[in-house]
């Protein structure tokens, strides 16, 4: 029996949208304003042999990583260890890939007693019990930056084990949020189940499996004529992290390789920096998956995500290595390396592909974190922001300006009312850094100017990149200006600095940001106006 191409898009677009209700799920039920507000957050359904059906709008640096969850669950236990009505919760960074305040919350989903798939999503919680409140910007082992769980049930049957809650609550600074965030995202399992669930009572579970086999074929089919467009050889790049956050005179080297033969291409990321000292490790999955972006992004950006879209890809990572991290290596920052990696991707690519490549972006999250005692609740607080910068421009158009970076997707920095009505701080300026997007035919997008000024004493911590290697250009196109962080500019007792960790600053004292612009394309003399 064939299946019909109409009832096959209307499953299609059902696990689609079964995705997008999980995400919206998780987004109103959340506690903290890094989710309900920057929607740092991803969510996916699953089939029972953990590849993708479905995944909502997010953040792309997770695009087919959640499975990596349930896959070593199922590993670690067999298969008899999913039941319904439980609930698990993994933020493990060298299974997940990321760091810790990352968990991943999943269930697995049973239609007739029968397993048929999973609801996964992870969403950032608001600290994890590390050295330093929401995470250390100079942790050099694992151990210091909170607790950190492998596969662990949270719920059992429908009721939560009041056990492993407590644990969580009692290791970390707050936890009322905290638990808040992590029955949003059991919400957000639920509804896929329950939205799973329905689609299975309209159509039985022949058809379902069908029309999956049919969408993950027209996917690889799809995504395998794409590569196949590509000239065969070999493609390289290399760029710099400016430093660990711990030896701030030495840089870090990324260098990308790419082989296109055929309807393959494998990325092999080997040589890139060793693990090091300070936090910016990341675990091989994540590493992976940031390949995958920088891949979908060039290659097929227009064609839909599940488990057939990465069939023509493989990936190889270097355990040990920056991108492939052991235990006990510090993870906290780990998706710098990642901004980096999706930017050579496209830069290696880009004389096989001068029409899709773009420049460089500004390219990092450019975190800006406060932490203290609120003087106006009495209550200790901390807070976490992304900054948008320029984006690289490409031939036809400028880059676009003040944009969140690429690894981050749906992401969005704080609205000023929000951040000034729950945090001891104002934010006195915000406006575009004008010109500093890279000179070209087509010119990058600009970065952003942010300024800061205290209302109580409280700590900073930074976490700002990509000034050793700025927004470089293509075909001609200039680089985009550095970032650019002043403490208290204009005085006598001006700072600079793009990294820092629990640094004291005072009520008066003034922060002011200045992202990087994207990189240019093209002869610059060759511009019109």
């Amino acid at each position: 029996m064939t299946i019909s191409p109409v009832t096959t898009e209307i499953i299609r677009s059902a696990l689609i949208q079964a995705a997008e209700d999980m995400n919206t799920t998780l987004i109103r039920s959340s506690y903290t304003p890094t989710i309900y507000e920057g929607k740092d957050c991803a969510v996916a359904l699953l089939d029972r042999e953990h590849r993708v059906l479905g995944q909502s709008s997010g953040l792309p640096i997770f695009l087919g990583n959640l499975e990596e969850c349930s896959r070593r669950t199922e590993a670690e236990f067999g298969p008899e260890v999913w039941e319904p009505g439980d609930v698990w919760v993994l933020n493990d960074s060298y299974i997940g890939g990321t760091h810790l305040n990352d968990c991943t919350v999943y269930a697995p989903i049973f239609v007739a007693g029968e397993l048929v798939g999973f609801a996964a999503s992870r969403a950032h919680w608001i600290d994890m019990g590390s050295k330093d409140p929401g995470g250390s910007m100079d942790s050099t082992t694992i151990y210091q930056e909170g607790l950190r769980m492998g596969p662990t049930r949270i719920v059992a049957g429908g009721e939560e084990c009041r056990d492993v809650v407590r644990l969580i609550a009692t290791n970390v600074r707050f936890p009322d949020v905290t638990l808040g965030d992590m029955r949003a995202q059991i919400a957000c399992a639920r509804m896929g189940v329950r939205r799973l669930g329905e689609l299975f009572a309209r159509y039985d579970a022949a058809t379902i499996d069908q029309a999956r086999q049919e969408i993950f074929a027209q996917t690889e089919r799809l995504e395998r004529q794409q590569v196949a467009a590509i000239p065969d050889g070999s493609y390289e790049a290399t760029g710099h992290l400016d430093n660990d956050g711990i030896d701030l005179a030495e840089p870090l080297h990324v260098t990308v390789r790419i082989t296109v033969d055929g309807d393959r291409m494998t990325i092999d990321l080997t040589d890139c920096a060793d693990q090091t000292t300070g936090p910016v490790n990341c675990g091989r999955a994540q590493a992976i998956s940031a390949a995958r972006v920088g891949y979908k992004l060039l290659i097929s950006p227009a064609v839909s995500l599940n488990g057939g879209s990465f069939a023509p890809l493989d990936v190889e990572v270097r355990d040990g290595s920056m991108l492939g991290a052991r235990e006990p290596a510090a993870c906290q920052y780990y998706y710098s390396s990642l901004g980096m990696l999706i930017d050579l991707i496209v830069k290696a690519l880009a004389p096989a592909m001068p029409d899709r490549a773009a420049a460089a972006s500004y390219g990092d999250s450019m975190i800006v974190q406060f932490a203290g005692d609120n003087p106006r609740t009495g209550k200790p607080f901390v807070t976490l922001e992304a900054t948008v910068g320029g984006w690289g421009a490409w031939r036809g158009g400028d880059g676009e300006t003040a944009l969140i970076n690429n690894v981050n997707g749906s992401l969005c920095d704080l609205p000023i009312e929000v951040f000034e009505t729950l945090y001891p701080a104002r934010v006195t300026e915000y406006r575009i850094r004008p010109d500093s997007g890279g000179a070209g035919r087509w010119r990058g997008g600009d970065g952003v100017v942010r300024e800061y000024v205290m209302e109580a004493d409280q700590d900073l911590s930074l976490w700002w990149e990509r000034s050793v290697t700025p927004a470089w250009g293509l075909d001609g196109g200039r680089p985009g200006t550095a970032p650019r962080v002043v403490l208290n500019p204009g005085t006598e007792h001006a700072r600079e600095m793009l990294k820092a960790n629990s640094l004291r600053v005072r009520r008066g004292d003034v922060l002011r940001c200045e992202s990087g612009g994207g990189g240019g394309y093209g002869d610059p003399a060759e511009r019109d106006g």
